[in-house]
């Protein structure tokens, strides 16, 4: 229970962090692709953008959240992405991310069910929390059964493919290699739960109310830890990327606000225009003496 308490507190913090991290970036180059899908759906048709009408800088801006979020849950939920431009890798990525999905959707609905049964024990007899329990449990065993799945085709893949393992850190295979374990460990200690002994209900239900005599398995309690450990973990490596793709779409990809005088995007411009870049780069050549506004109106070919 202490673990999993810590590993909570690690992982909400660690979360806010990455958060206030991107955040805090400076400004980034912008794609200015279009149509971006916030754009009014008249101009998302034909790839266009609120910079056709006639003194747009005068005019309030319009952002189509709809479009956005049509955009949004399909890329999120399914890969879509991955899905157009790599088709062989979304048949092994796609498993393992959903299953996580459906398995933070049954946590979601194992962690209303716990509160009800320490706070609001008479509704456990409702028809409600009959069809909460109906539901959270195929929904964590698929999630399980996919996230293992999903993992171990990953890393397969990682390891056998010549093009991909160059670019596969022994991070990478020990970040797969800890999800195989605690799901595999997790799935193992349900199935061979025995009677009397506590299964996620009774468990959640209990470190939730600090009640360390509930009846537990060895097996279910050091999967229980390494399920711990592993919510803690996520955050702390590049996997965070749950949390750096909303700023990498709403901040590049999206971004379209215009650079307006005495605006707060003007402002940040003009700030990052004093910064002195140490790149290496030819075309760049920046030796930690030039700004970047120097180097903006110098000829690299020069």
């Amino acid at each position: 229970m202490i673990f999993f308490y810590l590993s909570a507190i690690v992982f909400v913090v660690a979360c806010i962090a990455r958060i206030l991290m991107y955040a805090k970036t400076p400004v980034h180059l912008r794609w200015e692709l279009y149509p971006v899908p916030h754009e009014e759906s008249e101009k998302v048709k034909h790839g266009g953008s609120y910079f056709e009408d006639v003194n747009w800088w005068q005019r309030p801006r319009k952002k189509n959240l709809i479009g956005e979020l049509c955009a949004m849950i399909p890329e999120m939920l399914f890969m879509k992405g991955l899905w157009e431009y790599n088709r062989g890798l979304w048949f092994l990525s796609f498993p393992f991310h959903f299953g996580l999905y459906l398995l933070c959707g049954s946590g979601a609905l194992l962690l209303l069910c716990a509160i009800i049964s320490l706070f609001a024990p008479n509704f456990q007899s409702s028809g409600v929390f009959g069809i909460l329990r109906a539901i959270y449990v195929p929904v964590g065993v698929a999630g399980l059964v996919l996230a293992l799945l999903g993992a171990m085709l990953l890393l397969v893949r990682r390891l056998g493919d010549s093009a991909l393992r160059i670019y596969t850190t022994k991070m990478d295979i020990f970040n797969l290699v800890f999800f195989i374990v605690t799901f595999a460990l997790l799935g193992v200690s349900l199935l061979s739960n025995g009677a009397g002994q506590a299964g996620p209900l009774s468990l959640l239900v209990g470190v939730l109310s600090f009640n360390t005599k509930i009846n537990l398995s060895p097996l279910f309690g050091v999967s229980f830890i390494l399920l711990s450990l592993l919510i803690a973990y996520v955050p702390l490596t590049h996997m965070s990327h749950f949390i750096g793709k909303y700023f990498t779409y709403h901040a590049v990809r999206w971004n379209d606000e215009p650079n307006l005088p005495n605006s707060e995007l003007e402002k940040e411009v003009a700030k990052m225009l004093t910064l002195r870049p140490t790149w290496s780069a030819q075309h760049i050549a920046g030796d930690g003496q030039k700004t970047w506004a120097d180097i903006a109106m110098t000829n690299p070919t020069k």
